[in-house]
């Protein structure tokens, strides 16, 4: 889902390339001008950070990729290369630690393409920024299987000690992710995913109704997991189209994590607006073997999305959650009323 105080405003039909951007933006959309570099070193970290750790010896443009509902997105042009950065006039360096504890995971897990993170810091006088490696991207998302099988490679190999969860509280869209770690997947998605979302929208919207219905919902939902085997993985946490493309030699790119350790399956969450096909999911079923039962969780995990952007966009997403809820409420023989 992504704003830079610096140097440039952005065009109103500009995406976030790389940054948290509404449903309706178009992510591949570049509208690059060239900008004049005004702001002394001491007086930007950013630049300060390019010209010394970052090895660079000149900046030659700094070009504008657009703004979404959060963050505003640049790239930076030195002689060294490009830089991608994104910064936020409002909130502090927390929410890129997040998102930067996340891309440096899954870049661990030498899978699936990610751009990695440089530095994550504070702007004066206010706000904050990230700086990662600038990504050229293709004219598609490239191959979906491929990505299934990319992506199926990086939870295989991503794994927890810890149980679920991550080092870090981040968050999904502007809502908080609590990633508290716990030991049992469905007592973790009850209270931090399910529970949270379902307690927001009581607060927001003075809704009682989907509460009570979500919590008959989240004590009979065990059943729904039997014979499945629960492991954490390492999820990117967001996966909707937006957040996936590929590089300019066809490899597959996701982008703005909000990584947790969590059942594989909940990757699919977004999947309602992530344009997975059958390739896709053939693909990442060779290698992680499908559980028994998928086909009745799928829903579940959609639902935690849907509840996000109710509590994110209002009332026109509450339908489809309550729908879910009470479907599955008469699937389990749960009273609706």
């Amino acid at each position: 889902m992504g704003h830079v105080a610096l140097v440039l405003s952005p065009s109103p039909v500009a995406s976030v390339l790389h940054g948290r951007s509404t449903r309706s933006s178009v992510k591949k959309h570049r509208r690059f001008c060239s900008s004049p570099v005004m702001a002394t070193v001491s007086e930007d970290p950013i630049r300060e950070w390019i010209l010394t750790e970052g090895k660079a010896s000149e900046i030659t443009r700094i070009s504008s990729i657009g703004g979404g509902c959060i963050n505003y997105a640049n790239r930076y042009d030195a002689d060294v290369g490009s830089f991608f950065v994104k910064t936020n006039r409002e909130i502090g360096p927390s929410m890129f630690e997040g998102e930067s504890l996340g891309l440096r995971a899954m870049y661990d897990t030498k899978s699936i393409r990610v751009p990695l993170p440089y530095k994550v810091g504070s702007l004066p006088p206010s706000g904050s920024f990230i700086i990662m490696e600038f990504i050229e991207f293709g004219c598609s998302r490239g191959d979906q299987s491929v990505l299934g099988r990319k992506l199926a490679e990086m939870h295989k190999a991503g794994k927890s000690d810890k149980g679920f969860g991550f080092h870090v509280d981040n968050t999904i869209g502007s809502t908080p992710q609590i990633n508290t770690w716990k030991d049992d997947w469905i007592e973790f998605f009850a209270e931090h995913r399910l529970g949270y979302q379902l307690k927001l929208a009581r607060r927001q919207f003075d809704d009682p109704i989907i509460l009570e219905l979500g919590e008959r919902l989240i004590k009979n939902m065990h059943v729904l997991f039997e014979g499945a085997v629960l492991e954490p993985c390492l999820l990117h946490g967001d996966l909707w189209s937006g957040n996936i493309s590929s590089d300019k030699d066809g490899n597959p790119v996701i982008l703005d994590p909000v990584c947790y350790y969590g059942h594989n399956e909940a990757e699919f969450g977004m999947s309602w607006c992530a344009g997975f096909g059958g390739s896709f999911y053939n693909a990442y079923f060779e290698v992680m073997p499908k559980q028994p039962g998928f086909e009745k969780r799928r829903d579940l995990y959609m639902l935690y999305h849907y509840l996000n952007h109710y509590n994110l966009f209002g009332r026109g997403y509450r339908s489809s959650a309550l729908s879910i809820i009470e479907d599955y409420l008469r699937m389990m023989k749960v009273s609706t009323v």
